[in-house]
């Protein structure tokens, strides 16, 4: 699930939950079903944000790192990308 979706479907929960104002339906809470919408749409976002890493602002980051190969110091730069 996308950010999009996620945003779509906490919009839609809160609009069932918050703006529609219905006393007769039978069997079918539409508050309820506004607040499950807003939690799922919630629970997307942050696995969104989690997996695409977008949250974190150091995410390509390069290091310089000097390797030492057979106790022979031979110095040379290897550039990591973090991603």
């Amino acid at each position: 699930m996308g950010t999009g979706v996620s945003l779509f479907l906490i919009a839609v929960g809160a609009i069932l939950a918050f703006a529609i104002d219905t006393n007769s339906t039978e069997g079918f809470n539409l508050d309820a079903a506004g607040v499950i919408l807003m939690i799922i749409g919630l629970i997307g976002l942050l696995w969104s944000l989690v997996i695409w890493d977008d949250w974190r602002p150091n995410r390509r980051r390069t290091y310089d790192d000097v390797v030492v190969d057979d106790d022979v110091p031979v110095e040379r730069t290897v550039r990591r990308v973090y991603r």
